[in-house]
């Protein structure tokens, strides 16, 4: 029997007892945000005490958008983090010249084929498709079109956008991503996750793996 395995970031992570909880419920990325214009942004000395709480065997992704290469190293230096996640208009040379692997976000909400996008980032490990314009901060809220999640192969895709508790299994279904990644859609405020939102979240693909894999048979 195929089991299938939706990967879970919960992303936007700002305090140390939303950091624990993510990490009891076995999430396989935690993301903090570094940039700029986010409302859930930390100084590489606050995502270094939330990253200490993260045990080996969870992923650490910092993200970025148009961040200078100093900062940028500064937040290596400090949080150690795992895999780098590039939002702005940074090329492949630029997100491959840190020496970690990473993720760059494609921007779903001009309708835009993201296959050429794709394409110029060859050497991205995997891609993070979220619903905001081309330009714009991730972390909005908004979803797009679950069934434009195009296939690549050898190349992993987490689907991003307006997803929740009560439509990542919708989500799951139809898009067969590798993975999903959620920050809005989990929080009482920008960065201050619900608790009771969170284990639903994770409930909820769990419960949707579950059942496409009985499905399989």
């Amino acid at each position: 029997m195929t089991t299938r395995h939706t990967r879970i970031k919960l992303c936007g992570m700002t305090r140390a007892e939303d950091v624990q909880l993510a990490v009891q419920l076995q999430v396989d990325f935690i993301g903090l945000i570094f940039a700029a214009r986010s409302p859930r942004r930390l100084t590489p000395e606050q995502g270094a005490r939330l990253r200490a709480r993260v045990p080996a065997g969870i992923t650490v992704v910092a993200l970025l958008m148009d961040t200078p290469s100093a900062d940028i190293l500064r937040i290596i230096d400090s949080v150690q983090p795992d895999i780098l996640q590039f939002h702005g208009s940074e090329d492949d040379a630029c997100c491959a010249g840190f020496g970690l692997p990473f993720f760059k976000a494609i921007a779903m909400g001009d309708d835009a084929d993201p296959l050429p996008r794709m394409a110029a980032f060859p050497t991205a490990q995997g891609f993070v498709l979220d619903g905001h314009g081309t330009g714009e901060a991730g972390g909005s809220g908004r979803r797009f079109d679950w069934a434009r999640l195009p296939a690549v192969a050898g190349k992993p895709l987490l689907l991003a956008g307006g997803l929740g508790p009560d439509n990542v299994a919708r989500a799951i279904a139809i898009a067969r991503p590798w993975g999903v990644d959620v920050s809005s859609g989990i929080e009482q405020a920008p960065g201050v996750k619900d608790a009771d939102a969170m284990r639903r979240f994770v409930a909820a693909v769990r419960a949707a793996d579950a059942a496409a894999t009985a499905a399989i048979g």
